[in-house]
């Protein structure tokens, strides 16, 4: 895949992938995540037994809502844009775009609302793990996407667990957009 990705442009890669977590999951070998990370490109997933928000019967799009997380690292303003530009480009005419921060409301970012015609914002502070708060802001939303800024891994932790983008993906109940900092989707937006 990445060889190919060498030597085609893409502008988004799809990945269908499984969903493990707990203790013994980082002894399964995945092969989204990786592909994704070394990639760098935006990266749609949609994990095995989710609905998607495309039917698998006659193409039909039923994008709704779409949660945000918001956070002062990575830079949320290009998964604002991609939420954005995606709900645009498939013809959703109107949904609820969520902007979620974990964390004090004072901690929030300053994050300009998507504008989309048919489309409203909402904004939503939690507090808790930020895992569990993601996942159960898309549950409790009816997300059907879940789209992320993500800077990849960094320390010993993330090398064991994984990036918050990739703890999302393992128990998230609709696909997630991973939007990497350095992509050309990021760096378009600066």
């Amino acid at each position: 895949v990445l060889d190919y990705l060498d030597t085609h442009s893409a502008d988004l890669i799809v990945l269908a992938t499984s969903q493990a977590d707990g203790r013994a999951s980082w002894l399964r070998r995945s092969i989204s995540e990786p592909v994704a990370r070394k990639a760098g490109q935006a990266t749609l997933f949609v994990p095995a037994g989710t609905p998607g928000f495309v039917s698998l019967q006659d193409g039909t799009v039923t994008l709704r809502s779409i949660v945000i997380p918001i956070a002062a690292q990575p830079r949320p303003e290009a998964a604002v844009a991609a939420a954005v530009r995606l709900a645009r480009q498939l013809e959703c005419p109107s949904g609820t775009f969520t902007l979620l921060h974990v964390g004090s409301a004072a901690s929030a970012p300053a994050v300009k609302a998507p504008a989309l015609p048919g489309w409203q914002c909402k904004r939503v502070t939690r507090s808790g793990d930020v895992i569990d708060e993601i996942v159960g802001a898309a549950r409790d939303a009816q997300a059907g996407l879940i789209v992320m800024s993500t800077d990849g891994r960094s320390g010993f932790l993330d090398a064991l667990r994984g990036s918050h983008s990739e703890r999302v993906l393992r128990a998230a109940p609709c696909p997630v957009l991973a939007i990497p900092e350095g992509s050309f989707a990021a760096r378009a937006l600066r």
